[in-house]
């Protein structure tokens, strides 16, 4: 028999008086004081008493000398805000294994990370954009990063996303100050005017793969971005034929395979209510990249000049070297992963977490 977990909110019958709610909300300067204040107080000098291990003396000093370097250098006093963004065909759902991972992992009084997963706009249950103007990455990110504040994460966050939300991501990081790190698992970037160093057989292998998807595979995405009117209205007017469209994508775009409910899942979501002409609209952000000079534009423009971490996964459908990704930020974690491909949150769980475990537990100075 399962034991019950307690309401800690509901109150005794016969209470006279109704709690009302209360929301912790810590000043991040009164932090920072607290921090100065824990570093600049002095420990007492060894005496006998506080150095011998017999405990009637009481508290010893190297307990007191490793809380407070752990107080003032490791210490959170909360969990560090983590924002997962999906790309497309992707929605929410692909973290899902990922979530389930830290609720198997963590209670929530022990959870490291406040996980934020967003549907971007257009997407699943969220508004759709303005009807009277175009609406890009960045505009996605300015709402992501405006969410991020409205919940209180003003003061820090961290970034992570595979795809279209890779891109976000990097603009989340190279424009918006709340923006503390990045990390992607996907990092696509065109090819470089001029050879680049320390590019491995392996990577030679992966550019291989890279060039033949574009040659064969990357025409949905020159449609899309180019035509993304035409395209939203015809795979709108069929289930079948959006099936078709995004099914394709699924199972050619990671060494491991999704079950068909997955697919089936993701594309019930695009499909209720028939949105398409948004949501493969949204894919007109891939025409910035159908030339080297537009993408070579954008990475620039968005140059990461925060901490970049960049999980590479052996099938990506874009793989770049770890010289290449080292140009469009400051690399400062680097992680290839010889299984997995396009939708490693949702085919790779354990992977992509320990990954974003180890850039956080790295560059997170709270």
């Amino acid at each position: 028999m399962s034991q019950m977990v307690p309401d800690f909110s509901t109150v005794p019958a016969g209470a006279i008086v109704a709690p009302t709610p209360f929301t912790v909300d810590i000043p991040e300067a009164a932090l920072e004081e607290l921090k100065t204040l824990v570093e600049l107080s002095k420990l007492p000098k060894k005496t006998y008493e506080n150095t011998t291990t017999e405990k009637y003396h009481g508290l010893t000093r190297s307990w007191l000398e490793n809380a407070k370097s752990y107080w003032a250098h490791e210490f959170e006093w909360d969990a560090v805000p983590l924002v997962l963004i999906h790309g497309w065909p992707g929605s929410f759902l692909e973290f899902l294994p990922l979530l389930k991972l830290l609720k198997e992992e963590y209670k929530p009084a022990t959870l490291p990370y406040h996980v934020i997963v967003p549907s971007l706009p257009g997407f699943a249950f969220s508004d759709a954009p303005p009807l009277k103007r175009d609406f890009d990455l960045s505009d996605a990110a300015a709402i992501i990063d405006k969410l991020m504040i409205d919940l209180g994460f003003g003061g820090g966050y961290v970034a992570q996303g595979g795809d279209v939300g890779s891109k976000i991501s990097r603009i989340l990081g190279s424009k918006y100050s709340s923006c503390k790190a990045v990390h992607v698992n996907y990092c696509y970037m065109p090819e470089p005017a001029k050879p680049l160093g320390n590019v491995t057989a392996t990577d030679l292998e992966d550019l291989k793969r890279a060039r033949e998807f574009k040659a064969t595979g990357s025409a949905y995405a020159l449609e899309q971005g180019t035509r993304s009117s035409t395209i939203g209205l015809v795979l709108s007017s069929s289930p079948l034929a959006l099936l078709a469209w995004v099914g394709e994508k699924f199972l050619e775009w990671s060494d491991e395979k999704p079950s068909l409910d997955t697919i089936l899942e993701s594309v019930s979501l695009l499909s209720l209510p028939l949105e398409g002409v948004w949501k493969l609209g949204f894919a007109n952000s891939e025409k910035t990249f159908n030339s080297t000079n537009h993408g070579a534009q954008f990475v620039a423009e968005y140059y990461i000049r925060k901490p970049f971490g960049f999980s590479s996964f052996a099938k990506e459908i874009a793989p770049v070297p770890k010289a290449w990704a080292a140009t469009s930020g400051d690399l400062v974690f680097y992680r290839r992963n010889e299984r997995g491909g396009h939708f490693a949150a949702n085919k790779m769980p354990e992977v992509l977490l320990e990954d974003i475990k180890d850039f956080v537990t790295q560059v997170w100075t709270g």
